[in-house]
């Protein structure tokens, strides 16, 4: 599945679409009274058969309902039925039902095998009429839907979601791990030692934002004026939106072409909504992740995510000490057992790395993704017939064997006896292992094991190691 949005040309003709919009945001409103008052009545759910039925005959009755196709009013029940269900499922967890909206702020409607044909070129024909729309790219792929949207500056927008598209395969070329942290002061800290500042574009316009919103509560209500400066400000507010989303889009297309495997943690952020409120907002940490994951799952990259209760702040990354309690205004803190200092955002970039993405690493085999046994060893930079002393962490790695195995395997995954393994120069500091049970390997929350190999690796020639 794949969605396109393309931009309506201006027209005459488009106040069309915008009455069929506000029409649809009559049919919502009238549909959440009717569950409001069938629960008053009966004390049950309405279910969406029957709401779909009722507003089927009394779109005959109405001549403004008729305007909206018969598909977008059930789909128009559907998301009724979907917002209710989630609200039984998680209003424990703060979610509430749908309510009632403005007209003039309903936003959309959607069409799925009918009321829609497309004519070739720019041009669509959406009911009776004909719409030209900027066609930026070719629509590919059987159509299954298509919405109308309205912006706040009143354009218009037709959004296609598309099934049955081949995209070619993208190969991973780098066979690199990261691990990334959120920050308030740094936007993302990497592993590798780098630091990626925000914009913060909200912070360089609130002096306009400000302005325009003074303006706009001096105005009359319902006057041209006070319309007008409600444009105004709804144009400064997305200009925000598309320079943030810009600089989103490239920064996840740099780090999905340096790194094959990206760590990031599990952020709560309801809660630092609460906290820290506008900075979160102009931060976006949610939208940007968002529009990772589809670019990582576009170049078929692979995107972890920590789990949130994971000690990383207070986890030294060097020798795996873990601290009782951290304050959030310290920045950097000092290891009693190694006596490394440590900075509080690199010291968590490197946990989510060394820790949770080795082992994401090592599991995946055979799955595309960039783990040992899918990278040759000259892909790890090995040369042939030369020591090389490997420091792996260990802190979740359990299969501790088959990284070995795999380590001293050739191409086609034969184990060789050719590969010189030094075992008397292997360190294994884990406590408790035995080989014949590796699944019994203890959990190394609060230490970082680690694994020294000395081995000697040779290049491959036609499948065999060179003598």
């Amino acid at each position: 599945m794949k969605t396109l949005k393309f931009k309506l040309y201006q027209h005459k003709r488009n106040k069309y679409l915008k009455r069929t919009i506000n029409a649809a945001g009559v049919i919502y409103n009238h549909c959440i009274a009717l569950h409001r008052r069938y629960y008053k009545m009966w004390g049950k759910h309405l279910s969406c058969a029957k709401l779909q039925s009722h507003i089927a005959r009394l779109r005959k009755r109405k001549k403004l309902w008729q305007s909206v196709g018969s598909q977008a009013v059930q789909d128009i029940c559907q998301r009724i039925e979907k917002a209710y269900q989630l609200f039984f499922k998680h209003n424990k967890k703060g979610v509430r039902p749908p309510g009632f909206k403005k007209v003039k702020k309903y936003k959309s409607f959607t069409l799925k095998q009918a009321g829609y044909k497309f004519l070739g070129g720019n041009r669509v024909k959406i009911g009776n009429r004909v719409y030209q729309f900027c066609q930026s790219r070719e629509i590919e792929g059987t159509v299954k839907t298509m919405t109308i949207k309205r912006t706040p500056l009143g354009e218009l927008f037709m959004v296609v979601v598309v099934d049955n598209v081949l995209q070619p395969e993208i190969k991973f070329t780098t066979g690199e791990i990261a691990g990334f942290d959120f920050g308030l002061k740094t936007f993302l800290t990497c592993s590798d030692g780098s630091k990626i500042e925000s914009p913060q574009f909200l912070k360089q316009s609130l002096n306009a934002i400000k302005k325009s919103s003074k303006l706009h509560s001096k105005k009359l209500k319902a006057s041209s004026n006070r319309e007008r400066a409600r444009k105004d400000l709804a144009r400064k507010h997305e200009d925000i939106y598309h320079r943030r989303s810009d600089w989103f889009w490239k920064l996840a297309h740099q780090l999905t072409d340096r790194f094959d495997v990206l760590c990031f943690e599990t952020l709560n952020l309801k809660g630092m909504q609460r906290l820290w409120g506008r900075k979160i907002s102009d931060l976006a940490f949610g939208e940007f992740l968002q529009i990772l994951e589809w670019v990582a799952k576009k170049k078929n990259k692979q995107l972890v995510f920590i789990d949130r209760w994971y000690p990383s702040t207070k986890t030294c990354s060097s020798c795996g000490y873990v601290l009782e309690t951290i304050d959030l205004s310290v920045r950097e803190w000092r290891c009693p057992s190694c006596q490394l200092v440590n900075d509080r955002d690199d010291n968590a970039a490197c946990e989510y790395s060394n820790g949770w993405g080795i082992n994401h690493w090592v599991r995946q085999c055979k799955t595309g993704c960039a783990c040992c046994c899918c990278l040759t060893p000259e892909s790890h930079g090995f040369y042939p017939w030369e020591y090389v002393n490997w420091e792996i962490c260990l802190s979740s790695v359990s299969f501790i064997d088959d990284l070995i195995y795999l380590l001293a395997s050739d191409e086609k995954g034969h184990f060789d006896q050719k590969y010189r393994l030094d075992t008397s120069r292997v360190d294994l500091s884990v406590e408790n292992y035995d080989s014949r049970y590796p699944e019994r390997l203890p959990s190394s929350r609060g230490r970082s094991s680690k694994m020294n190999l000395s081995f000697q690796v040779p290049r491959f020639i036609d499948g065999r190691p060179r003598p």
